[in-house]
């Protein structure tokens, strides 16, 4: 099973799109794959929906694919708070990751995606080498979710099709 985050809480985020955008090329591919938003849901604490969360989706999932926008040089919070508060062994410990950085800046979240390298190495994880940068994100994906630049869409099913054989 595969699980993709979009690492943000925001409404109608890019990063949403882009991790439609992930979950419609893996389907394409693979059976099981399943897209958690973090928009509307509880992850502040541990609680009812967060346990349902981790059986659901969490404890069940054997790769990752975390989608995240930069915030002030890393990642939101909502989403260190989701590690945080679900129960580390269970859910993450040597299971495998490929990280996606989304910004409109120029860097796509480098710093963040290195940051959260580090977090998921301490949490016993298997972090895919092929780390994806999306810089100018604007210009890369419009309001439909859709791919704007032939390049990118290369760059994004080749990380994909190495993901699916790690």
């Amino acid at each position: 099973m595969i699980t993709i985050i979009s690492g943000t809480n925001r409404k109608d985020s890019m990063t949403l799109r882009v991790a439609k955008l992930y979950y419609e090329l893996l389907s394409a591919k693979t059976d099981n794959v399943h897209l958690i938003s973090l928009e509307g849901l509880n992850v502040h604490e541990e609680g009812p929906e967060l346990e349902e969360l981790e059986e659901r989706y969490l404890i069940p999932s054997e790769k990752f694919v975390f989608i995240m926008p930069e915030y002030n040089g890393s990642f939101p919070g909502i989403l260190k708070l989701l590690i945080d508060n679900s129960d580390i062994k269970k859910s993450w410990w040597y299971k495998k990751a490929l990280l996606v950085g989304v910004a409109d800046g120029r860097g796509g979240n480098l710093r963040g995606i290195e940051h959260m390298t580090n977090i998921l190495h301490y949490m016993r994880m298997h972090v895919h080498y092929n780390k994806l940068p999306l810089s100018r994100i604007n210009d890369e994906v419009d309001q439909e979710g859709k791919l704007l630049k032939p390049a990118t869409q290369k760059a994004i099913e080749l990380q994909i099709e190495e993901f699916l054989n790690y």
